[in-house]
């Protein structure tokens, strides 16, 4: 089980929406995780990609915030259920929403 806030990559400068991704999924890539959706957010007034992913199947299934600073830093990945995000309860959420659609279809 990952421990909240683990400091994953650094990079040291501004950080596009490709770039965000790219390292998103290298990392999500080594754990067989799935990334849910990514956006921009601003904390404190400092803009910061974000992303929720979902790693595991059925009840051993475990979600993820990841976080990067626009600026550049430190990519933080912390499971749903530790963070203080609001996004990590959208994670659930969503991940919920694409089970029932793809039941459906």
């Amino acid at each position: 089980m990952l421990e909240p806030a683990i400091p994953i990559a650094r990079i040291s400068h501004e950080v596009s929406d490709q770039e965000f991704e790219q390292v998103v999924r290298g990392a999500l890539e080594v754990v067989e995780g799935t990334l849910l959706f990514k956006m921009k957010t601003s904390v404190d007034g400092e803009t910061q990609h974000a992303a929720a992913a979902v790693v595991g199947l059925g009840e051993g299934r475990q979600f993820l915030l990841l976080t990067l600073p626009a600026t550049g830093g430190q990519l933080k990945v912390e499971t749903a259920s530790h963070s203080r995000s609001p996004l990590a309860g959208i994670a659930e959420s969503y991940a919920g929403l694409m089970d029932v659609l793809k039941a459906a279809a």
